[in-house]
């Protein structure tokens, strides 16, 4: 007793000695990330406006401050100096960076780092070898006859026994609906079912919430703000410290980690064998490469990176589309006119083929992604030091982001009336046949060798949802002080551009 009780107040002193030294370290932690958010590393106008959020008294979003100053730049291209990142809304640069000088900008270990936690080794996170292959896998199977098939199927079925009910059910009760969360349900439980052959079943009616949609969410809007913020040390420091949005990022990526563990044991369970499925064709296409844990690892950021690119992008660009039509009625007057020329009445899903031949209804969704485009901006990091077509000298090592949302905002691409809603302006000829432009003025599906392979599946999942609703009901958006009533919504941070609050809609039957 007597030994013990002489080393208490050592034990006393150690604790307190800890407690100091955390508390001290917290201290220091604090002070500097006040300096860095009030450093003035540069004195010009634009970098001011950034550290200290004045362009927010103006603009509703970042977006519209930097296609504010895409605009008044005669080369479409400006510097934010605090961020060592050049941001460009000219076409010929973005045909350079994605092009002519793919292996000069790519995505960079700063970027993989950001976003390391989350996508891992995934085809959007990765360069070089790794890339390639990941690449020419992905292309075999979504250039299959069969996974489109399969995946279209998939498509039609939750449009006929999951969305359309769920609306149904919202106008007959005259109740309101937040047409986000349900669009991201059904973006969730298609993707899942698609790559994974396994049913989260997010939009059954009883609305159910699912703990990896939710984790992805926080996620994804974490590591968003690893990305703006104005220096990575910040947030290096918490994740070292493990505190703040760096431990709430820490505990989301572990809740993906172990649901994503699990959906590649289920599948393994079931078996893969003529499973059309991405997940079992990648399985099966990778038995016998390399240990076990090494193959679990390379699927779990699959796994990741297909939730991304199917259920985020299909969501976001549904729920601005019924955005625009409530305040553009006539355009989904002329939808409903073109499906019912085609054959249909509202009610289900038409068939592929029909979509196929629907092209008023294609223009209207382009112009919806020019104006709301999934994913705002995109970077890339420059290798070696190198000039941009309209003479912007870009140094090695610094960060370039080519930006989808204000080039869609840009009079010098789309005409002095690029604010205004036109499908037409995707239409020729006296067909009215859709004519693309150049993925370069129009990088939503980027371009050049990384162009997006699932383009075509999610276009046609966005079309055949489109036409299912528009012809069977009315959407109104309403109330809300979020500007989605204005087609002016403000987004929330995050990889894609999801709407703040939501978008409150009423549901009618036509």
């Amino acid at each position: 007793m007597d030994g013990v009780t002489e080393e208490l107040p050592w034990c006393a002193r150690w604790a307190a000695l800890a407690f100091f030294v955390f508390s001290l370290s917290m201290a220091a932690l604090g002070v500097v990330l006040l300096l860095l958010r009030r450093w003035p590393w540069c004195s010009c106008h634009v970098c001011r406006s950034y550290l200290t959020g004045s362009w927010k008294k103006e603009f509703p979003n970042l977006g519209d401050w930097y296609a504010d100053l895409l605009r008044r730049s005669p080369t479409g291209t400006v510097t934010i100096h605090v961020l060592g990142c050049t941001v460009t809304a000219n076409p010929a640069n973005v045909e350079y960076m994605l092009k002519t000088r793919f292996d000069n900008f790519p995505k960079g270990k700063p970027f993989a780092e950001i976003l390391g936690d989350l996508l891992g080794g995934g085809i959007f996170n990765v360069d070089g070898d790794a890339w390639r292959h990941q690449r020419k896998m992905a292309s075999l199977e979504l250039g299959s006859v069969a996974v489109r098939s399969y995946a279209y199927k998939i498509v039609a079925g939750e449009v006929t026994s999951r969305l359309m009910p769920v609306l149904a059910d919202a106008a007959d009760a005259g109740k309101v609906l937040d047409l986000q969360d349900v669009f991201r349900r059904f973006a969730f439980d298609t993707i899942c079912k698609i790559s994974f052959g396994l049913d989260p079943g997010c939009l059954d009616k009883e609305m159910p919430v699912s703990e990896l949609a939710d984790a992805f969410d926080a996620a994804s809007r974490l590591s968003a703000m690893r990305g703006a913020a104005a220096s990575p040390l910040m947030w290096r420091m918490k994740r070292f410290l493990n505190v703040g949005s760096e431990r709430e990022l820490r505990k989301a990526v572990n809740v993906i980690d172990g649901l994503a563990a699990a959906m590649i044991r289920e599948r393994r369970k079931l078996g893969v064998a003529n499973s059309h499925d991405l997940l079992s064709r990648f399985m099966a296409a990778g038995d016998g490469d390399g240990d076990a844990a090494a193959d679990d690892k390379f699927l779990r950021d699959i796994v990741v990176s297909f939730l991304l690119a199917g259920r985020d992008t299909v969501s976001t660009a549904l729920t601005t589309l019924f955005m625009v039509l409530s305040k553009n009625p006539g355009v989904a007057a002329a939808m409903r006119a073109e499906a019912a020329g085609a054959g249909e009445n509202g009610g289900g899903v038409t068939s592929y083929e029909k979509l196929k031949r629907m092209q008023y209804t294609h223009a209207v969704l382009y112009e919806n992604m020019r104006l709301f485009p999934p994913v705002q901006f995109d970077s890339k990091f420059c290798a070696a030091a190198d000039v941009l077509p309209d003479g912007t000298y870009v140094a090695g090592g610094e960060r370039v982001m080519y930006h989808p949302y204000a080039m869609g905002r840009m009079p010098r691409i789309w005409g002095d009336d690029f604010a205004a809603f036109t499908p037409e302006r995707w239409l020729a000829g006296d067909g009215g046949a859709f004519v693309p432009e150049s993925l370069y003025k129009y990088p939503v599906f980027q371009a050049g060798l990384r162009v997006c392979l699932g383009k075509e599946l999610a276009v046609t999942e966005m079309k055949a949802v489109a036409v299912a609703v528009v012809t069977a009901f009315d959407v109104e958006v309403v109330g809300g002080d979020n500007g989605v009533s204005g087609c002016a919504p403000r987004f929330a941070q995050g990889l894609t551009a999801s709407i703040s609050g939501g978008l409150p809609v009423k549901i009618k039957r036509i």
